[in-house]
Formats: structure tokens, C-alpha cells, sequence
């Protein structure tokens, strides 16, 4: 019933332009967006043809035995048009799983999309990975919800407001380089031993690409970098990539201010979430429970993202 095809250069304006109308897209999907760290995994994304006309997408890669939606986005799955019924999205996934099987996968790992990014709901597909295949884990993702009204806590609020006086200055658009070389990378080497998933050069390049999506915001005190957060705007859902301060930034809660500044900035833009990310920790909990903390002060509330694991064999 469908045809899949392995996605090579030739495909990407025909996959680019299912991207763009999509009900549960993201500019991740972009290919020029996917293959900055294509030296890091090895593609093996598909395409799915009914006859001649391309019906959804599968972004993904392989490893050994298993193929993964892919490894290196924060979320995949089947990307989907607009008004598919379920028993379709039911057999196009069925489809991926015969292709990986004839291709002698042993394993196919989903990573599906957070409800937040749907633009229409998809959570069909989450229902078809349940029957096919068994939760392999399952992230808490902090967001705003702006559809409700914003529960900062008020000890958070009340710094806020007092620390207007102190003279902060927010750049838009501000500098990587700055950010990355003088704040994120110490805070990230000092406190974890590790390195921005996205070096340098890399979010510079991303930046440049999709300048809508990227944005760099920095805060300053009589010009010296405090903090910044990177920024990256999926439809209508802003979600906070990066966040650090310096050590002066902690003490002066810089970060802190950044962040309600940009949750009322966005709110006033009508976006629909806040994202926070994960607070996924390799604990006994599973979670970093003051992290937790900081971002439900901020206003976020808890949504899941799932990973299924589908055995071939």
C-alpha cells in the first residue's frame, strides 16, 4: 500500500515543503536543520509514498541493529499532514516496521512529539506505539501553558519587580560568542564536566540559517555579560535551549529576571507554550527535584514525552 524511500539530497525540497504544512512539524524537521551534525549519526530517513504522493515522513537514523527516529533532534516519530485518520497513521507506522524488518533492523526506537508542539493533535500515534511496541521511557517536559493564567510565585515575582531598579540591560539578537564563551561553557564545565550539545560554530551556523527560529538573548549590567538564554521558536511554542549565568549573574538573579522578562514577551506575542525542557536526571528519582522546583515557580506545569521501544525480531 506504501512505498518507502531512504531520504538522499535529491528529496529535500519535496521533504521540506511536507515539513512546512505538517500538523506536528517543527523547523527541527528542516533538513538544512538536521544535517549540521550529520557527521555524528548516520541518516536513515525516510519517506512514505501512497502512489505517487508523499503522505508522511519518518526523520531518523541508524545504529548497529536498531533504527531510531532520530538521535540527534529532541523529538521525532512520523511527521503527519493535516486531516489523516488514525487508521492510516495505524498503517504507516505498520509500514515503517515491515521496511526495518527488510532492511534487518532488530529494533525501531520512537520519540514522539510533545502534545505542545502538535498544531493538531496527533496522539494517535502514541496509542499505535503502545500496541506495538513497550514505553521505554517517558521525559517530564516543563511548560507554560499561556492558555491559563501564569502562576509565578510571588517570592519570584517580588524580585523581579525589585531588581527593575538595578539598571539590566537585554540584548535581542545578542552575541553567541559572547554567550557560549564567557558563560555557558564555564557554567557547563565547572558544574558538570561537559560541553553545549551545540558547539560554537554550530548554533552561529543554525542561527544564520533559520534566523526566526534562533534567537540569542543576553543581560548586562554597565555592559558586562550576567546571564543569557537561547531561544529557539517552533511554531507557536518558544522553548528556552540554553540558560546560564555567571557567578555575579547568580547573585544579582539575573537569569531569573531573563526568564520573566521573556515569559511576559512572549505572552504579550501570543505564543501558546513556554517551554522549559526536561528535568530528567540520573538520580534514584529520576528527576532533578530543584529543578523541578524552579521551573513550576516560574509558571510551568508537567507534560510527558514517551520513547517506545518496538522489537522486529
Amino acid at each position: 500500500m506504501y512505498t518507502l524511500t531512504k531520504y538522499t539530497s535529491e528529496h529535500q525540497t519535496l521533504w521540506d515543503n511536507f515539513v512546512s504544512t505538517a500538523k506536528n512539524s517543527s523547523f527541527l524537521f528542516y533538513r538544512n536543520f538536521m544535517e549540521y551534525h550529520k557527521d555524528r549519526y548516520e541518516d536513515h530517513s525516510l519517506l512514505l509514498f501512497k502512489k505517487d504522493k508523499l503522505v508522511a515522513l519518518f526523520p531518523a537514523n541508524q545504529q548497529e541493529n536498531c533504527l531510531y527516529s532520530h538521535q540527534g533532534l529532541t523529538f521525532g516519530g512520523l511527521v503527519l499532514p493535516k486531516n489523516i485518520g488514525a487508521d492510516e497513521v495505524n498503517q504507516l507506522l505498520l509500514s515503517v516496521m515491515d521496511y526495518a524488518k527488510a532492511e534487518n533492523f532488530q529494533e525501531l526506537i520512537v520519540k514522539t512529539i510533545p502534545e505542545i508542539y502538535h498544531t493538531q493533535k496527533t496522539n494517535e500515534l502514541l496509542y499505535f506505539l503502545s500496541l506495538q511496541g513497550k514505553l521505554q521511557s517517558r521525559n517530564l517536559v516543563l511548560a507554560i501553558d499561556y492558555s491559563q493564567e501564569v502562576q509565578l510565585h510571588k517570592t519570584k515575582r517580588k524580585h523581579f519587580d525589585k531588581n527593575h531598579v538595578l539598571g539590566f540591560e537585554i540584548e535581542e539578537n545578542g552575541s553567541f560568542p559572547e554567550f557560549w564563551n564567557d558563560v555557558l561553557a564555564p557554567k557547563l564545565d565547572s558544574k558538570y564536566s561537559a560541553k553545549p550539545v551545540h558547539s560554537l560554530a554550530e548554533i552561529t551556523k543554525l542561527a544564520t540559517l533559520f534566523p526566526s527560529n534562533i534567537i540569542q538573548y543576553n543581560i548586562k549590567l554597565e555592559g558586562e555579560i550576567l546571564a543569557g538564554i537561547t531561544i529557539f521558536k517552533h511554531n507557536n511554542v518558544v522553548k528556552s535551549q540554553y540558560g546560564a549565568n555567571t557567578t555575579k549573574g547568580a547573585s544579582l538573579r539575573a537569569l531569573e529576571y531573563l526568564f520573566i522578562y521573556l515569559i511576559e514577551k512572549f505572552e504579550k506575542e501570543n505564543m501558546q507554550y513556554f517551554s522549559m525542557g526536561t528535568v530528567d536526571a540520573d538520580n534514584e528519582q529520576g528527576y532533578n527535584s530543584g529543578l523541578l522546583k524552579q521551573k513550576e515557580e516560574l509558571g510551568c506545569v508537567c507534560f510527558t514525552q514517551d520513547i517506545f521501544k518496538i522489537s522486529l525480531t
